[in-house]
């Protein structure tokens, strides 16, 4: 196939304005899936966490063939702390679908994955998605976006986009909002026609930046991207160079892959312009040239970045370690996070302050959460700390990594957020009022202020707010920040939760266990009502009598003890505390294992 012929596009959106449903609908219609053939919904979401919380984690590749033509289509994450993920695809692509919803609006991601690709001056065609919503607002989000556009500084070019509709979940595109067509044939359409084909060239030596890193336990590293020059042919030899054109490895290609709906297809040989998968390199990573031998020139990548928070990962040394999960050494932990930042752009790995921990760092909570909790469904038990932004030395000045933060709530919880966002020392840049009783706020605000905000924003909300976070740039210390107000309750002995124990141990706070939860010396049980931490027996019984009681005093009620969720936990304990991940449990713990030990912790902060 000639790269006339083919067509390389991404989709991109903000969180949950319907990407991967809209690629549901194009593999369909085209069949692309088998008549009988079984299929998820979100089919594009493979991961089981992607699936549980309707996310896209990890851009992944599709391809369609559609009129004589190959349209690889790329669906890329939404959330602002996967944007490695997102800057780095957008260089393997010629167009962009930018997809907005009709109600919300272009939302903070939608302004920085429209900034990457409109740099890259790809031309983008706007989908507004959810027309049928009962609040949707199609000529003002139209006319929003546009703004988008002209803020950004797209040029004259860019600017003149075209604009269809759709609802992708009933699976249909128009070029007008009234009229409601059969499918998404009209999207196809102005893809072949709007979209260049790849600016690639068949004639010379073959090069290809390496993209996006995989592996494979059958053929081991898998490496994707776009072949810029040249013809990849199976068995070849291939060299990789780095950025700098230095020589890593040579080798051979053992397998190539192209892409037909959601399978890798392998085939003897690919051309300039088409986007493949290559096996036989141990050392190629991401921003990586793959290429001829005789070549010594490096393609250019994206930079990428950095991370922003950091968190230590350490061995479970509770005395309740292995009894939940099978792996448990530094030596396999070491192995799984050193695996993870082969193919985890946006994140990077050092050495940790013990022998038996390792520091990782990412780009937000949401993105170290979710390796933890792969790591906790593979069978991993670990101890991880408080999380802690990565600051950086300017000039013989530290510096903080700073953050544009974006609040859509109702106007009656405007004040509210004001006042919590002014303590975490985030100033209000801008304030967008709608004729709906809703508010945009626009902060920016050390990233240190809002660790932990989430949880507590989803209150003061009521759950209706929506709060997005954006880095933004590296700039000067702020003061110290304010801390967790209450205090802990901590269990000063081993054994199992009672519940007479933990009915009188109510007044003094919330619980977070129930009777007959395992506890142990130095695990929290509870948020102390007030400022300090208190230590007590939740394992203490009722002391027996041979008096027989008349009444039915024995039968306590508890109230339920508050829900600890993994992202919860994360951001509630401080820097004396530990969050223990066991594949079945989440428990917050003291670092200290004893009344002594945990004054010294609490002395040495």
């Amino acid at each position: 196939m000639d790269r006339t012929h083919i067509r390389n596009v991404a989709i991109i959106a903000h969180v949950d304005h319907g990407k991967t449903t809209l690629v549901d609908a194009l593999l369909t219609q085209t069949g692309t899936f088998r008549e009988n053939e079984q299929v998820a919904e979100r089919a594009m979401d493979s991961g089981d966490i992607e699936r549980e919380r309707g996310i896209t984690i990890l851009a992944k590749i599709t391809a369609i063939d559609y009129k004589e033509h190959h349209i690889n289509i790329i669906d890329t994450p939404g959330h602002a702390d996967f944007g490695g993920e997102v800057e780095r695809v957008l260089g393997m692509v010629d167009g962009v679908v930018l997809l907005v919803d009709a109600a919300e609006g272009p939302m903070p991601q939608t302004k920085f994955v429209l900034g990457k690709a409109l740099q890259l001056g790809l031309k983008p065609i706007l989908v507004i998605n959810k027309i049928d919503r009962s609040d949707s607002r199609i000529s003002e989000v139209v006319d929003e976006t546009f703004d988008l556009f002209d803020s950004l500084g797209a040029t004259e070019e860019q600017l003149d986009f075209p604009i269809m509709y759709a609802v992708g979940r009933d699976g249909w595109v128009s070029d007008d909002p009234e009229n409601k067509t059969e499918n998404c044939f009209p999207l196809l359409d102005l893809m072949l026609d709007h979209v260049d084909q790849p600016k690639a060239d068949p004639d010379k030596p073959m090069r290809m930046l390496s993209t996006i890193i995989q592996r494979d336990p059958y053929v081991g590293r898998i490496v994707t991207g776009l072949i810029h020059e040249g013809t990849a042919k199976l068995n070849m030899p291939v060299k990789v160079i780095d950025r700098e054109g230095n020589e890593l490895e040579k080798g051979k290609i053992t397998k190539l892959f192209t892409f037909k709906g959601l399978k890798k297809v392998e085939v003897t040989e690919a051309c300039a312009g088409d986007i493949v998968a290559i096996a036989g390199l141990g050392e190629a990573y991401v921003s990586h040239t793959l290429c001829d031998v005789s070549v010594s020139e490096p393609l250019p990548a994206v930079q990428i970045d950095p991370p922003t928070l950091t968190m230590t990962f350490g061995v479970n040394d509770s005395p309740l370690s292995g009894q939940d999960g099978k792996k448990l050494t530094s030596r396999e932990i070491g192995d799984r996070l050193a695996a993870e930042a082969e193919i985890n752009v946006g994140l990077t790995l050092d050495k940790g302050p013990t022998s038996e921990s390792f520091k990782v760092m990412g780009r937000g909570e949401l993105h170290l959460g979710v390796l933890i909790e792969n790591m906790r469904r593979e069978g991993f038990e670990l101890s991880i700390s408080r999380p802690e932004v990565v600051l950086r030395e300017e000039n013989g000045k530290k510096e903080e990594p700073y953050e544009e933060i974006v609040v859509d709530v109702d106007e009656e919880y405007a004040g509210a957020v004001m006042e919590k966002m002014g303590l975490r020392r985030a100033e209000l840049v801008n304030m967008i009022a709608d004729n709906q009783g809703k508010q945009r706020l626009v902060f920016e605000g050390p990233s240190r202020g809002m660790i932990g905000y989430r949880s507590e924003f989803l209150t003061d909300t009521r759950g209706t707010g929506i709060l997005t976070r954006q880095f933004k740039h590296y700039g000067p210390m702020k003061s110290e920040l304010p801390g967790r107000k209450n205090g802990v309750l901590v269990s000063m002995m081993q054994g199992d939760a009672v519940a007479y124990a933990l009915f009188n141990l109510e007044d003094r706070g919330v619980m977070f266990v129930n009777p007959g939860d395992k506890l142990y010396d130095g695990i929290i049980i509870g948020e102390n009502a007030k400022a300090e931490d208190l230590e007590v027996n939740p394992v203490k019984g009722k002391q027996l009598t041979n008096v027989r009681a008349s009444g039915k005093d024995d039968a306590v009620k508890l109230t339920p003890p508050r829900q600890i969720t993994l992202e919860y936990a994360l951001t509630y304990i401080q820097d004396d505390e530990l969050v223990e991940v066991t594949p079945n449990h989440i428990r917050l713990r003291k670092k200290g294992l004893n009344t002594n030990d945990r004054k010294k912790f609490k002395r040495g902060m």
